[in-house]
């Protein structure tokens, strides 16, 4: 079955199972069984990290060809494959899809897993714009279903520590976020980061976590500026971003995927700064710079931080906790952050002039 099929397979489904699903909690003393829909490096990648949890089991994965999720699934010792993703999602052994397609084809993939009542983890960028987010936390909630983007850095201990210090003031009221992400490429125009039609470009594939990043911090901001270099395809090469709050807070972010940026954080507040290093979507360490005191350098015991997993383990292991509690979505991941995150992003490509073609035409 082609993607397109099983998208309007997925919207009949969605139409036509207009009740709730009844989905148990996950038992205690078993393992979170995971279905991974995709074969591509990002899902590889969690198979790898969430496949060594004591709790978490990868059953199964789907693609569009019965080849690629064979050669997938043997290569990682994965116990079923499937050549579609209608088969997947009607495994009765797996517990929660991971959606790991490009942005382009996550409402539909997504959209399908929860019309066949499987809660879902879906990769950020969550979808190509708001209107789709929006749909699929509908959804979501038409059902009764689990639903989470796959924003990992949100469950890091090192960044709910940072949200926690900041939370009690140590470093006062936040006046300045900054944070960067940029890869050298370059990249051809026939890769999928300079394709439109599959949501390419930097800023959903990297500028969602600087976006993230100060939303996690700030909330939604109240103005949105944006400039950026396009490619011919009409996808965003190298963008800047400058995001203001009422209450006086600023954000300036980056994102290119023609340059390597530094990938570093630093949170400035009234009483002081926290900084966080390389990889700071995944830190091991930050450090708390107190107007008038020594630096204090704060680590989580057991971390692998940027330098080795990404921290995929830590957002299976709080979607694993939400559904052995029954919970349909996580505080730590909030759906109405989500949605928020996507409306920025639909304001900053407006401001840029990117439009995604996939978009447009659903």
């Amino acid at each position: 079955m082609t993607a397109e099929a099983e998208a309007e397979t997925g919207r009949e489904a969605e139409h036509e199972q207009p009740v709730p699903v009844r989905v148990p909690p996950v038992a205690a003393g078993r393992p979170v069984r995971w279905g991974v829909l995709a074969t591509g490096g990002i899902a590889e990648r969690f198979v790898t990290e969430v496949g060594e949890l004591p709790d978490a089991e990868i059953v199964a994965v789907g693609s569009r060809g019965e080849a690629s999720a064979k050669e997938f699934a043997g290569r990682l010792g994965i116990p079923r494959a499937y050549g579609a993703w209608t088969g997947l999602v009607a495994d009765e052994d797996v517990d929660i899809v991971y959606v790991a397609t490009p942005h382009s084809a996550h409402r539909a993939a997504a959209g399908l897993a929860l019309a066949a009542g499987k809660p879902v983890l879906c990769e950020k960028a969550f979808t190509l714009d708001a209107r789709e987010a929006g749909e699929l936390v509908a959804l979501a909630g038409e059902r009764g279903l689990f639903l989470m983007e796959a924003m990992w850095m949100y469950c890091n201990p090192v960044i709910r520590r940072l949200v926690k210090l900041v939370r009690d003031g140590a470093i006062g009221e936040i006046r300045t976020v900054q944070a960067d992400f940029g890869l050298e490429g370059p990249f051809p125009p026939e890769h999928r980061l300079r394709d439109p039609a599959l949501g390419g470009g930097a800023l959903l594939d990297l500028g969602v976590y600087p976006v993230s990043f100060a939303h996690l911090l700030l909330g939604e901001p109240d103005r949105v500026q944006a400039d950026a270099l396009l490619s011919p395809e009409g996808a965003d090469l190298n963008t800047g971003i400058l995001l203001g709050w009422d209450a006086g807070a600023t954000a300036l972010l980056t994102c290119s995927v023609t340059a390597d940026t530094p990938r570093t954080a630093t949170v400035t507040g009234t009483k002081g700064r926290i900084e966080i290093p390389a990889g700071f979507f995944s830190p091991d360490r930050l450090v708390l710079r107190r107007s008038g005191a020594e630096p204090e350098e704060i680590t989580e015991e057991g971390l692998t931080g940027a330098g080795g997993l990404w921290g995929m383990q830590y957002e299976a292991a709080e979607v694993a906790r939400c559904l052995r509690a029954g919970e349909t979505e996580s505080p730590l991941v909030p759906l109405a952050g989500t949605l928020a995150v996507m409306r920025t992003l639909d304001a900053v490509r407006d401001r840029i002039g990117v439009r995604f073609p996939a978009a447009s035409a659903t």
